[in-house]
Order: structure tokens, then sequence, then C-alpha cells
């Protein structure tokens, strides 16, 4: 067994593992600051992993040291919901200090249009996490977190940042994008965030979800996969907000 505190979307965690990966993966969290929470795996958590249907492993009799990282991840999770922080499946890129966040079906393309805004915008954009950020949500704002669980390109910052706009990513023949109302965008946004099987904390997501909707901005686009797409969304979702 081996144990370190790691922080993660301004909380402590104790994390005490089987295997050393979680560690090697998580080092840019570490922290000497005492847990506020303690946490341990097991094997039947890691069996746990191996049976979710659609989840995470794409090998479910593979490596034990790669599934415990996603069993980790889903008691961070967990614990999180009680302070209105949200796992969220999605691509986060800030610029100029604001975050934008996409929100798609995977193999819609939520990483290669992040990527045309680092193209386009070079050193201002700065990816916060490429597949699974952590979300602090109140009706004042919300803000965005990178987290080490970021996807098959690995990448991600250890940052908080303010978040600007929420946009649907679709696939599309010409780039198009408009405003959407936060009853057209729940949906999109609850299938986006982590569920949780125990009752109550599913219903505490259900209003975490609902702040969020009705806390930033929120666009759909329709988009093609050059680097004018980009500069489609920026202008509108950079703008949105100015008088």
């Amino acid at each position: 067994m081996e144990k370190h505190v790691y922080r993660f979307a301004g909380h402590t965690f104790e994390i005490c593992s089987l295997y050393s990966e979680v560690h090697r993966l998580c080092r840019e969290y570490r922290t000497d600051d005492a847990p506020e929470m303690l946490l341990s795996v097991s094997r039947s958590d890691i069996d746990n992993e191996r049976r979710i249907p659609g989840g995470d492993a794409d090998d479910k009799h593979g490596d034990d040291a790669y599934l415990e990282t996603l069993a980790v991840y889903r008691k961070i999770a967990e614990s999180l919901i009680e302070y209105d922080v949200l796992l969220f499946h999605g691509s986060a890129v800030a610029v100029d200090g604001a975050c934008y966040l996409f929100a798609a079906k995977s193999g819609t393309g939520k990483s290669t249009h992040t990527r045309l805004w680092r193209e386009l915008l070079g050193e201002r954009a700065v990816m916060v996490n490429d597949d699974k950020p952590l979300l602090t949500v109140s009706g004042t704002g919300v803000t965005v977190w990178g987290t080490p669980w970021c996807g098959k390109h690995h990448l991600s910052s250890n940052i908080s940042v303010p978040l600007e706009a929420v946009c649907i990513l679709e696939r599309g023949e010409s780039n198009i994008i408009e405003p959407v109302s936060a009853e057209e965008a729940w949906p999109v946004l609850y299938r986006q965030s982590y569920r949780s099987k125990d009752p109550d904390k599913l219903k505490r997501t259900l209003v975490i979800t609902d702040t969020l909707s009705r806390s930033v901005r929120l666009y759909r686009l329709r988009c093609t996969p050059d680097v004018q797409a980009a500069r489609v969304a920026f202008d509108a979702m950079s703008k949105g907000g100015q008088k």
C-alpha cells in the first residue's frame, strides 16, 4: 500500500492505493496540507471498474493499476458532489484567463476543436483539461479545475479558471454558432456529468447541473474540423458577454 495527499478542486484527499500508478498520475497535484478526506481502493473497487458497461477502460481484462486510477477518480467524484463540485465529460480550454467548455457525444470532435483553438490563438490558449475537468458550481459562477484524468492526449494543467461559456458541439457542413437556453442545454449537460448510483447524490447532481445551466452563457456550434470553426466559436463566445 502507498499513500500520499493530493489537492483536487480545492479539496485535499489522502489516497491509499494498491499500486503506484495513481501516484505517478497525480504527482503534480500532491500537497503537504492535511487531508480533508481519506480514500482507499480495494480489489473489489478495481473489479467493479472492469464490470462497468461502456466504462473508460478499453480492455476490461487489462491492467489493474490503470483500473485503480479510474476507481480513485470515481471515489473523488462521489465525495465532491457534496461540495457542489461536478466531474464533467468535456474539453476545457482557457483564453486570456477565461475558460470555454465544450460538451458533446464521444467521437464528435471536442479534442479536435480545442486543438484548433490552440492553433488559432497560440500561447493565449491553455488546455485546462481535455476530457474530465472538475467544475465548482454556484449561483454566482463556475470554476473549472484541471485534473490528471485528461484523456488519451494527456492535455491538462493544474490550474483553476472561471468558466465563461459552455458550447454543445455538433458536426456540420458549415460553421454556425447560436445561443441556446438553459432548458435546451440541460439534458446535454446532465448526460455529460458524473452520475452517482446513490439516490441522494444523484438528486444533488440534478440541482448542480441546473445551476450550471443557469450560471453561464450557453451555445450550440455546428462545425467542420478546420480552424475557421475555432474562429467562429471564439469570436461569438468571447464577445457574447460584452455590452
